[in-house]
């Protein structure tokens, strides 16, 4: 995906979420650190273009929910989790880049719940590659693709770096080609 697929997608995921939600009342937005947050921003400034009403924002640290926290580190790195409202009642979108394992959004959807009662929980993701392996699935999709168990989604973005781009590369998480 390019700089104009990221922003279409971006668009028609924002449309998606207005025309089901018939507007933007009790919507909020919160983002998985990192990319989810800037997900979760553009869509939000989207809706405010169509309704004129702004949409809050927040970021979601899920570190210590992970399941694997024993495995990818002895000290975890917390980034902080910034939700300036009250989720009690609210239509919660949570957002990612990618959806893959389902692992993520069932930590998020831990650490959401340890804040309060939503009224309910919605997930949007710009890309869903598949292989789960919990019953998650996304509400509002950018991008299904099928991708073999070797490839890795790099998604990058302008506010976190410099560019809009969505590519698959072969290798591990550390970036080795494999």
């Amino acid at each position: 995906m390019d700089k104009n697929d990221v922003d279409r997608t971006l668009t028609r995921i924002a449309h998606e979420i207005w025309e089901r939600n018939r507007g933007s009342e009790n919507i909020a937005f919160i983002g998985i650190r990192k990319r989810g947050v800037t997900i979760a921003e553009r869509i939000s400034g989207k809706l405010k273009k169509l309704e004129g009403a702004e949409i809050p924002v927040g970021a979601l640290d899920i570190n210590l929910y992970r399941d694997d926290l024993s495995e990818i580190a002895s000290q975890p790195i917390l980034k902080q989790t910034e939700i300036p409202f009250s989720i009690k009642g609210q239509k919660i979108i949570l957002c990612d880049d990618v959806l893959y394992t389902g692992r993520t959004v069932r930590a998020a959807l831990d650490a959401l719940i340890d804040l309060g009662r939503p009224k309910a929980i919605r997930l949007a993701v710009l890309i869903d590659r598949g292989f789960r392996q919990l019953p998650i699935q996304p509400n509002y999709v950018g991008k299904n693709v099928t991708a073999e168990k070797g490839e890795l989604f790099e998604v990058f973005l302008e506010e976190d770096d410099g560019r809009d781009e969505v590519i698959i590369t072969k290798g591990d998480l550390n970036g080795t080609e494999k």
